[in-house]
């Protein structure tokens, strides 16, 4: 299987840098068997049937990109320089993993100042990764961070446009809860609470894991015989709660839908052995095609990037053939791509 397989041309036009809004207007492509349908978000109360069980990530995105200076005194006078970081994920030692440009501006146990509340000292730098320690830890760093930090941009929107405060609320999702995300589960950005009480009324049932997106999800893929990619590793947790709810779902002959390939991931995770049972701890599962599922009947999820994994993913559930028509007629019909785009349900 290779890299190729998996690549196709995107006019780039097509890709989003708003989401629509209100969130549930974006369109919806439905993909079931041969068919293909053009629908909208709000059309899911039609596709979706009572006993149907949504899994939803309640991740929640920190403001993860900061801009600080850092001040040194030398022998021609006190020298500022700017620098932006962006956080990756917490450590045991109590230091954030980090990316930092330019790092070789920044020389260890210096300060970067990012705001009035909020600094942090360099105190590592490991393979390219810069280790931060801040000055504020708990509640009063979550709080500083909310104020000095923006939203952590996918690349290809970053390019277009800074991060700004709508991007605050845009790049969350309604029922987001538990922080450490760098990125946002996308798919999930679609749904509103009009929708959320109409699924409900049609009789549809949710379940909530955790899966910590991290920035790993927009590294490339490099190399071409994919058998030999290793995926970035993610931290999620499957309640034993939600267990019960997708195995009495299952019982009862109804579907498992996970919305994002977030919640996909950590359920198959999960149901490694076959059967889903409870589970915490670092997944790094790579779903490419001839992979079983286990759990997940149908997904709903956004409009992939050429050559990523997340390509891979939908076309192991859907066949490769299939996913090429889809997304060709996703191209021609001008959907919109990636994360603030369009949406489409896949059902096998």
């Amino acid at each position: 299987m290779k890299l190729s397989d998996f690549d196709f041309h995107l006019p780039d036009d097509l890709i989003a840098t708003r989401p629509a809004n209100p969130r549930s207007s974006a369109r919806l492509l439905v993909a079931q068997g041969d068919m293909v349908t053009d629908n909208h978000v709000f059309d899911l109360t039609e596709w979706l049937q009572p006993g149907d069980r949504l899994v939803l990530n309640d991740t929640r995105v920190i403001p993860a990109r900061l801009n600080g200076r850092r001040h040194r005194n030398s022998a021609q006078g006190a020298v500022s320089a700017g620098i932006e970081a962006t956080l990756l994920e917490p450590q045991a030692d109590g230091t954030w993993a980090s990316l930092i440009k330019p790092l070789k501006k920044v020389k260890l146990g210096e300060e970067i100042v990012f705001s009035d509340q909020l600094s942090a000292t360099l105190e590592r730098v490991e393979d390219g990764q810069a280790y931060l320690r801040f000055n504020l830890s708990g509640e009063d760093f979550d709080a500083a961070l909310e104020q000095a930090g923006a939203m952590p941009l996918p690349p290809y929107i970053a390019a277009k446009r800074p991060a700004d405060e709508q991007d605050k609320t845009d790049y969350q999702t309604v029922w987001a809860r538990n922080s450490g995300a760098v990125a946002a589960p996308t798919a999930s950005l679609h749904f509103d609470e009009p929708l959320l009480r109409a699924l409900g009324e049609r009789g549809v049932t949710f379940s909530h894991v955790t899966l910590h997106v991290g920035a790993g999800t927009f590294l490339p893929v490099k190399v071409e015989d994919l058998t030999t990619h290793k995926m970035h590793a993610e931290w999620g947790r499957v309640s034993a709660e939600t267990v019960e709810e997708i195995r009495a779902t299952k019982a009862a002959g109804r579907r498992i839908i996970p919305v994002g390939t977030t919640a996909l991931r950590l359920i198959e995770s999960a149901a490694s052995s076959g059967a889903i049972e409870s589970w915490e701890g670092e997944t790094d599962i790579f779903i490419y095609p001839g992979f079983q599922f286990h759990v997940t009947d149908a997904l709903m999820t956004n409009f992939h990037l050429p050559k990523s994994t997340l390509l891979m993913l939908v076309s192991a559930l859907m066949g490769q053939d299939r996913m090429r028509d889809v997304y060709a007629h996703a191209i021609d019909q001008k959907y919109r791509f990636f994360s603030y785009g369009d949406a489409s349900l896949l059902i096998p």
